[in-house]
């Protein structure tokens, strides 16, 4: 008789999710089974959970969603040698084919035929997870000390270490644009490594202050300060050197362009929609360098971020809520709220 276990699962279109019992996946050749400890809710998750436009565009279900967690291995499949039954591990949420030009060349975040945990296949807000042996992330000694909690959103701590080290940001002014938790993790990032100055622009206050406890050197609501006072305050001149865009918001995009120096790099992670406009010559005359982000290098991300927790990086006040993973409607609501930061679903019991 085949084992079950629970699940939340995006059983059809609308709203919500549901806590189903689900078949415990099997590993195949070359994958293992992970006993998951804790998850954190992404903003891809709440997508899903609120069933915007995009999800109907991208998600067939039923699906079990999820795809921040940590957990240890529980079972190793066929072929599997690198990996041993108890290590605590994470795992790179976008599964590579492995053979196309980006594959091979080592730039396996731009592989054209990705698929990702949570989204194309089943996920991680679940009791097991299967996933390939080649995708997982073995936690080192060095971080042993990091909570799970912490780690359980490393995918997008990784997406804001992609971000944040794109360019050189030593002595560096940044204008990090959206204060969602991966501005908030950018924040600390620019700040570690030799950031000059760190200014956060948001409309919803309660990330803002969360960006401030972060090591933002200015924090500005657009609803009511602006931009150009911050910055004369904080005794800039010609503008900033590097941009970081996590907002998605074609307004916020369209000012961080103007308030780049000449010659400045912008990396963009955020997802402006369609049809949005820029004025080029702010890109054009002032020569500036944009460099859009997807995920994780693979696997160079991965490295960076355990090195930066390890040499004393701190995440823990982006940890607002916590809930038991059968209470996960309370996470979801507090994430739509804009209340909170990183909230955390705990497996372990």
């Amino acid at each position: 008789m085949q084992q079950m276990m629970d699940a939340l699962v995006k059983e059809h279109g609308g709203p919500g999710l549901a806590l189903k019992r689900v078949p415990i996946p099997n590993p195949g050749i070359g994958e293992v089974q992970i006993k998951i400890h804790k998850t954190a809710i992404c903003g891809t998750d709440v997508h899903i959970y609120n069933w915007d436009s995009w999800s109907q565009q991208h998600i067939h279900t039923p699906m079990v969603i999820g795809h921040e967690y940590v957990g240890e291995i529980t079972c190793l499949g066929p072929g599997v040698t690198d990996y041993a039954i108890g290590d605590i591990v994470s795992g790179e949420g976008h599964i590579v084919c492995g053979h196309c030009r980006n594959c091979r060349a080592g730039n396996g975040q731009w592989c054209k035929f990705t698929r990702s945990v949570g989204v194309d296949r089943d996920g991680a807000f679940a009791e097991y997870l299967c996933i390939p042996e080649t995708n997982v992330i073995r936690i080192p000694n060095g971080i042993a000390h990091i909570p799970e909690e912490i780690i359980s959103f490393f995918d997008a701590y990784g997406n804001a270490t992609h971000t944040a080290t794109m360019f050189d940001v030593v002595g560096e002014d940044v204008l990090i644009t959206g204060a969602g938790p991966i501005g908030m993790m950018a924040v600390a990032i620019c700040r570690q490594n030799g950031a000059r100055r760190i200014i956060v622009t948001d409309v919803n206050q309660y990330r803002l202050d969360l960006a401030k406890r972060m090591g933002a050197d200015a924090i500005v609501n657009l609803q009511h300060d602006r931009l150009e006072d911050a910055m004369h305050a904080q005794g800039m001149v010609e503008g900033f050197d590097v941009g970081l865009e996590m907002s998605g918001s074609g307004a916020a995009l369209n000012q961080l362009l103007k308030s780049m120096r000449n010659g400045g790099k912008v990396a963009l992670l955020g997802i402006a929609g369609p049809g949005t406009v820029i004025d080029w010559n702010d890109v054009i005359f002032k020569g500036l360098t944009l460099q859009g982000i997807y995920g994780r290098r693979m696997y160079e991300t991965w490295y960076k971020l355990m090195a930066m927790l390890e040499a004393g990086l701190d995440l823990s006040p982006i940890i607002t809520h916590r809930f038991h993973y059968t209470d996960f409607e309370k996470g979801f609501d507090a994430m739509n709220s804009g209340l909170s930061g990183k909230v955390i679903l705990d497996w372990s019991v």
